[in-house]
């Protein structure tokens, strides 16, 4: 399994993904930053393979509370990008993080993407309505 959390640990808290249609039986660390998981309704190679690119998903209610300044990628993906200075710059359709902290990407209606560090002088608020990015990294 290829992780977007915060590791293999992070998942043992669940018993259950995708509306309880995969129940997990065994977990353990891949030692290359993935895990390998065992689940009881797949009883084959064939099955197994058949989950390649699967998205494993929990209810919102099954995570943990969010601290200030806290965020759940899906969170953002969505929100109305718009600058310090009141220009609507577009929507948020990701957030990647390449090793040195979250990066969000911005596209503009004329279809154009951009990058913006998820730090505090880059997008100093955001809401779940919009994400505030400052005018320097807003800029063509």
């Amino acid at each position: 399994m290829k992780l977007f959390g915060e590791g293999v640990e992070s998942l043992r808290r669940f018993r259950a993904f995708n509306a309880s249609g995969l129940t997990l039986a065994k977990l353990r660390d891949d030692g290359k930053g993935g895990a390998i998981a065992r689940f009881a309704e797949v009883t084959d190679r064939n099955a197994a393979e058949a989950l390649r690119g699967t998205v494993l998903t929990v209810p919102r209610s099954a995570l943990p509370p969010l601290a200030e300044g806290e965020y759940y990628h899906a969170d953002l993906i969505g929100l109305s990008a718009v600058s310090t200075e009141g220009e609507a710059l577009g929507e948020v359709v990701a957030v990647e993080n390449f090793g040195a902290g979250d990066v969000i990407e911005i596209v503009r209606p004329t279809g154009k993407r951009f990058m913006v560090p998820m730090r505090p002088e880059a997008v100093p608020e955001w809401d779940d309505s919009r994400l505030l990015v400052s005018a320097p990294y807003a800029a063509d």
